[in-house]
């Protein structure tokens, strides 16, 4: 049972630090807004996988169209990193202290994990499979494998929040201001790479 939990801290820890939208939004989000923005954003994934975990545990063995599905979901999540990322790059620089008002940084983080196909590719293609393995042994492996990525895919998400709000008190107005552009033009760059995946997967692009 043991190994079920080391399995679910290896994939936790290698995607809470894998760069992606979520990530990134995670260092904005705190920068912009605090350490509290942040945390609210690395917390999305408890939303968004619940169901994901649930719909993939019942049909991973039978989905026939999974592609269309995963690609009409990585569009759409293009277009939605494109946007954020185009608010980072306009924002302008100020005091770095947090805004007065209440950000939906929760709302934010829900959306671009839920728009993202790798919540989807890594519950379809080894989280699902990993699960249905480890319930055939007892009920409590699976919940070993779940608890032990949960906790360092957030974990790791709330950390960098944190060591980002202890730092951004020495950002300058200038520097936040070429973060903040650095940031989005990475959301924009990695919008591009989820049109790809969306166009790949509907067979509209070449491998």
């Amino acid at each position: 049972m043991l190994s079920y939990l080391a399995i679910g801290i290896l994939f936790g820890v290698t995607a809470g630090f894998s760069p992606g939208p979520l990530l990134t939004l995670v260092i904005s989000e705190t920068l912009e807004h605090g350490v509290g923005a942040g945390i609210r954003v690395a917390l999305a994934p408890i939303i968004t996988d619940i169901p994901i975990i649930a719909i993939t545990l019942l049909v991973f063995t039978q989905l026939s169209d999974f592609d269309t599905i995963l690609g009409t979901i990585s569009l759409l999540g293009g277009c939605y990193v494109l946007y954020i990322g185009y608010e980072s790059i306009s924002a302008k620089a100020h005091n770095n202290r947090p805004t007065e008002e209440r950000p939906k940084s929760l709302t934010r983080g829900v959306l671009a994990n839920a728009l993202s196909p790798h919540p989807y590719l890594f519950w379809f293609s080894v989280g699902a499979p990993t699960t249905a393995k480890a319930m055939s042994i007892n009920t409590i492996a699976p919940l070993l494998f779940i608890g032990g990525f949960y906790l360092l895919l957030i974990g790791s998400k709330v950390g960098l929040a944190l060591i980002v709000g202890r730092s951004k008190t020495f950002l300058n107005d200038r520097t936040y201001g070429y973060t903040m552009k650095l940031l989005g033009l990475a959301l924009v760059a990695f919008s591009f790479v989820l049109f790809a995946d969306g166009l790949k997967l509907l067979h509209l692009l070449g491998s």
